[in-house]
């Protein structure tokens, strides 16, 4: 008899999580397992993306009242006379008011959104809950399930979030997942008392895939140095200082394009700035791309300006298509770069950033020995999936 499987996620925009998801669905042995997933709100560039075996569950009715403006919410919770959610919603409201950090706003705010989710009736082997925050809530209290796992895939100091609001559910967790060694040691040392549940397991990346995927379409014109990034537009990956780098890089002469490829909310700032700098014609940014890959094939050099992360998948991306690689110097990009042997480790500045990408525009035979010795690495994962099947058996 298959086991039966649930993966709960917000949803499915494109972020390092999400696309991580879906090559773990497409990785799992479906002749072993049946898979249930259940998104917050079904959207998202990946949503197409799944696998014909998962079954996604109905998205929960209620959940967008606490997405509306308050006014429209009360609205219709007073119509189906749900008293009790009116009163969530104002709960809510109250806290992403006040709450100043994003990610402590999504902790507390839980209790009141929990309201508008329904428990599972159907009883399952495992549950994941594949995103920190509000999914692993989820499983904890929503959901039947013999073994429950709780992903987290950022340095969770960085995201800011409350430990003292995650102890609760991390101690009714079977395992706490991360997915990198230096997120392992700094989880570790968060919550020292889970320290026998808290493992490790890297991204899937199917390079075959990737590298399919690249030879889609030509994207970029040669006529210039072309620069990639691919990323959320928000605070933690640092897209400002590519704007200061890229002016600096202008302004020094080179004749650059540069290609950012995402969305998020800082969109509208980064716009403007590149308005003001009038880098127009320098800096582009792209929206979000169902098939981002073009660009980091095309482009003579990958560009990773973050302030933290996870594990870089983008990296791991950039490594796959043999592109030389400046990155900014957040914690883990040590368990996957080496400085000036696969790729250039910069300051978190942007004239640091300026001084790497300028070394390897000057440098041919530096960019040829990064490509040369990435060459000689094996950078597939899919291996991976083994370690979830070990901790379900």
């Amino acid at each position: 008899m298959k086991k039966k499987l649930l993966f709960v996620m917000s949803n499915l925009n494109c972020g390092g999580a999400e696309k991580s998801l879906i090559s773990l669905l497409h990785t799992i042995d479906y002749s072993r397992f049946e898979v249930d997933l259940f998104l917050f709100k079904h959207e998202g560039m990946f949503f197409s993306k799944l696998p014909r075996e998962v079954t996604v569950l109905e998205a929960p009715v209620s959940y967008p009242y606490f997405d509306m403006p308050f006014k429209s919410a009360a609205i219709n919770c007073m119509k189906e006379k749900r008293v009790d959610l009116a009163l969530s919603r104002i709960g809510a409201g109250y806290i992403f008011k006040t709450e100043k950090n994003a990610a402590k706003r999504e902790q507390r705010a839980w209790k009141y959104i929990s309201r508008s989710f329904p428990v599972l009736s159907k009883q399952y082997d495992a549950a994941f809950g594949y995103l920190e925050k509000s999914p692993i809530y989820y499983i904890i209290e929503k959901v039947e399930a013999s073994t429950k796992i709780g992903f987290i895939h950022n340095d969770y100091d960085k995201l800011g979030m409350d430990p003292l609001l995650d102890y609760a559910y991390f101690n009714k967790l079977d395992k706490i997942v991360t997915v990198s060694e230096e997120c392992v040691t700094i989880l570790k040392e968060r919550f020292p008392m889970f320290d026998h549940k808290i493992e490790l397991m890297h991204n899937i990346v199917s390079p075959t895939t990737i590298v399919q995927m690249s030879l889609a379409e030509e994207i970029i014109p040669k006529s210039k140095i072309t620069i990639a990034s691919v990323g959320r537009l928000n605070y933690q990956k640092g897209f400002g200082m590519a704007v200061e780098a890229c002016e600096l890089l202008v302004n020094d002469g080179y004749a650059i394009k540069w290609y950012i490829v995402g969305d998020g909310e800082e969109r509208q700032r980064l716009t403007q700035l590149i308005e003001e700098k009038q880098l127009q014609d320098s800096l582009i940014l792209t929206g979000l791309k169902e098939n981002p890959y073009p660009y980091i094939k095309q482009c003579d050099l990958y560009v990773q300006t973050s302030l933290f992360e996870g594990r870089c998948l983008t990296i791991t991306e950039a490594k796959i298509l043999k592109k030389p690689i400046v990155s900014t110097n957040f914690k883990v990009i040590y368990d996957q770069l080496s400085d000036e042997i696969n790729g250039l480790i910069v300051e978190q500045n942007a004239f640091s950033i300026y001084q790497g990408i300028k070394k390897l525009i000057d440098n041919e035979p530096l960019r040829s020995q990064l490509v040369s010795n990435l060459m000689n690495e094996s950078l597939g994962t899919e291996h991976e999936i083994n370690k979830l099947y070990q901790w379900i058996s």
